[in-house]
């Protein structure tokens, strides 16, 4: 996985090609079709849009970015609601196990090296509440130049089967430009 460096220095020099500027329609309707989700975890949120949007939708939402820049970002973002951003290490940072009813994965598992997925899904599941969901945008195709490092095709269902049953699976509405048709829409339920 990219260093904290590595991060800081393309948000302060605004190579962030993934930060999609707002919140994708998919989003929001996530949580229209699924009012019994009240926490939300946002790993890697970059500079907060999403965790803004579930927040003004009454979500109990929080966002950990391991990078110091971004997290400012997002915490300018939120205004008085900043203490909804956490400055860490998704995998390290204590949470209680069974903390969240879902959580929302953009452009995270493609930050990372192929090698932490195993440790990402672990995760997950520590983290999700028995029925919970994993739910948002998995990129899908190949990088010459990673990051990002996308799956390769079914290898979501390698990683997620075990533990979670997909329940939706769709190409993204409004995809990012800089990852097309790369992006899809997902909802996963971990398994009770």
């Amino acid at each position: 996985m990219p260093s904290r460096e590595f991060w800081d220095e393309r948000y302060r020099s605004g190579e962030t090609p993934w930060d999609y500027g707002g919140v994708q329609p998919e989003f929001a309707e996530f949580f229209e079709q699924r009012p019994e989700v009240r926490r939300l975890l946002i790993p890697g949120c970059g500079t907060g849009h999403e965790v803004r949007a579930a927040r003004d939708a009454g979500i109990e939402v929080t966002g950990i970015e391991l990078s110091p820049e971004a997290a400012q970002r997002a915490k300018g973002r939120l205004g008085d609601g900043g203490e909804a951003i956490i400055t860490g290490d998704f995998f390290t940072y204590p949470f209680s196990e069974d903390e969240f009813d879902a959580i929302y994965e953009r452009t995270f598992l493609c930050a990372i090296s192929p090698e932490q997925r195993p440790a990402y899904v672990k995760r997950m599941c520590e983290l999700l509440k028995p029925g919970g969901f994993l739910f948002g945008f998995f990129l899908f195709g190949e990088e010459s130049d990673p990051p990002p490092y996308p799956l390769a095709p079914d290898e979501d269902r390698e990683l997620f089967e075990p533990d979670f049953e997909q329940i939706d699976s769709a190409p993204s509405r409004a995809p990012l430009p800089f990852f097309g048709e790369m992006e899809r829409w997902q909802v996963w339920r971990k398994r009770t």
